[in-house]
């Protein structure tokens, strides 16, 4: 396992009530069955909304999430790079509260 995917599953692990779990064939963690993070081309994956999702898209090489590569971007979630990994556990918590509701 690289840094990359040592540091997502570190920050999934840590998160209350997370559970480790597969999305799409990749890695992702759950809460309540709803996945909230990925692991993805050595990035973090979020689901996130309102102030939290237009700022992670503002960090430069952050894109929306298109795990097929055809164009068909999953508008909710956002990857971030590996160069962010200071604000990722931040966004995973943002994330599992969105999704959690």
């Amino acid at each position: 396992m690289d840094k990359e995917q040592k540091l997502y599953t570190k920050i999934g692990t840590s998160l209350e009530n997370a559970v480790e779990s597969q999305m799409f064939g990749k890695p992702c963690f759950k809460i309540n069955g709803k996945a909230f993070i990925s692991f993805f081309q050595n990035c973090l994956v979020c689901k996130l909304t309102g102030d939290e999702h237009a700022e992670a898209l503002k960090l430069k090489g952050a894109v929306l999430f298109d795990p097929s590569g055809k164009g068909r971007a999953m508008k909710e979630w956002v990857q971030l790079p590996y160069e962010y990994k200071a604000k990722w556990k931040g966004y995973a918590q943002a994330a599992l509260e969105y999704v959690k509701g």
